[in-house]
């Protein structure tokens, strides 16, 4: 196991985990509950972690994450039902479908 990211947030740990999983590459995410723990712990030593179970897919997962922090945050608009989705989603929020820029 290596750890691939650190995140600020649990929903961004999750989101990460869930973005290499859609890759093919399986990922856990560990200090969860370690929020509890700030004031005792640094606060940094108390941000969730993501780690892919399979050494040899670090580069694949870096590359994965690196398309996630490099996401627009621009708005887009759904071809198929015409609502807006930001600029980070692949699929629209409303009807699913695969939104334009990533088609």
């Amino acid at each position: 196991m290596r750890r691939v990211y650190t995140a600020a947030t649990l929903p961004e740990a999750h989101l990460i985990r869930q973005q290499l999983e859609s890759a093919g590459i399986s990922a856990q995410v560990f200090n969860e509950n370690a929020q509890g723990a700030i004031g005792e712990l640094p606060v940094t030593d108390a941000w969730p972690d993501v780690w892919i179970v399979q050494n040899h897919q670090f580069r694949a997962a870096r590359a994965v994450i690196e398309r996630y922090e490099a996401s627009p945050e621009d708005e887009q608009l759904c071809n198929s039902c015409g609502e807006i989705s930001p600029g980070s989603f692949e699929l629209c929020w409303h009807c699913h479908a695969l939104l334009p820029t990533q088609a």
